[in-house]
Formats: C-alpha cells, structure tokens, sequence
C-alpha cells in the first residue's frame, strides 16, 4: 500500500525549495515520486499499443527541468503537479517534434528520451498537432488548456483536477466538455 505524505509536508518543502534551499528537491522527490508515476502511467495508457515508454524516464526527465527552472515559486502541491504535468506534455511534444525534423531530413538534436520513447510516426503528427492545438487553446481559454494538461497528460481525475485549478468538479467537467470538442473541431480541419 502506498504511503501518501500530508499535502502540507510537500508544500513546506516546495516553499523551501522556492526560498532557495537546496536540499528541499532531494528530500521532495521520494514524497512526490509516486504521484509523478501515476500521472506518467496514466498518460501512457492511453497510448497505442505500439507506443513504448519508459515511465521512469519521463518522471526523472520532467523533475530535471522542474529542478533546473530559473524561477521556483511554487504556491503548493497542486501547482507543482500542474507544472510537472506540463512538463510531461513538452517532454514528449518536443521527441515528436525532433523525430520528425529528422524523418524530413531535419538536423535535429536527440531528445533525452530517444532511446527510451518509440513513437510511430502517425502517433508524432498526432502528438505535434495537439500540442499546436492545445496553444491555440491557450490563448482562447488558458483554464481548459489546463484541465486538457492534467486530465489527458496527466493522469489526473475530475476531483484532482478541481484541486489543481481551485475550482469545482463540475467545473472542471464543462471544461473537459468543451475543449474536447473545441479540440476535435480544430483537429478536424483538412
């Protein structure tokens, strides 16, 4: 069974992290890692079944960036979930994005995960067309873009979702609703 440590324990440590202590990350990392895993396998599991990806690579490559961020001002455990989901999305946007400038004869760098993420080619333009949609979802509606983040790169539910974002499940689930279908309709156009 898994031990879930008090949100409060986590925010005290992201505080300290945001102060500037530098053994906050190291003692962060085993409270965090757990839900950083959850949220990884549930990305993945929605996934075709020829999509490989090492789980532990994509949690260790997002916590680098969260640890190697410029600015930490992280409020508490929800907006430090936000932004590790986040970074998941960019995380395997930016493999799709590479795997594709090489496939069209691109110089592009490798990605930290080239060896560990397989990605048929069909999945990378899915993958680069959601992202694009997702900016552009952004701009019109930044708290559905984030709803779409959590949910779908996620892992999270409706009521862990409305945690997140502070605002009710039954908001969270009209704004799932509804940037699924504005999705859809932009992903639709020829």
């Amino acid at each position: 069974m898994m031990i879930i440590p008090p949100p409060n324990e986590v925010t005290q440590l992201l505080r300290e992290w945001s102060q500037g202590d530098q053994a906050a990350p190291e003692k962060l990392m085993p409270l965090v890692y757990a839900e950083l895993r959850r949220m990884a396998h549930g990305y993945m599991a929605g996934q075709n079944h020829g999509h490989t990806l090492q789980t532990t690579a994509l949690i260790h490559e997002a916590y680098l960036r969260l640890v190697n961020q410029s600015e930490k001002q992280w409020e508490n455990r929800s907006h430090f979930f936000a932004v590790a989901a986040q970074a998941m999305r960019h995380i395997l946007v930016d493999f799709a994005r590479s795997k594709q400038a090489k496939k069209h004869g691109g110089g592009a760098r490798q990605a930290p995960l080239d060896e560990a993420l397989t990605v048929s080619g069909e999945r990378e333009a899915e993958l680069v067309a959601l992202d694009d949609a997702l900016k552009e979802l952004s701009r019109v509606d930044p708290r559905k873009c984030h709803v779409v983040e959590l949910r779908y790169f996620g892992g999270l539910t409706v009521e862990e979702t409305a945690e997140v974002l502070n605002v009710s499940a039954i908001t969270v689930m009209r704004d799932w609703s509804m940037a699924k279908a504005w999705l859809y309709r932009e992903l639709s156009k020829p």
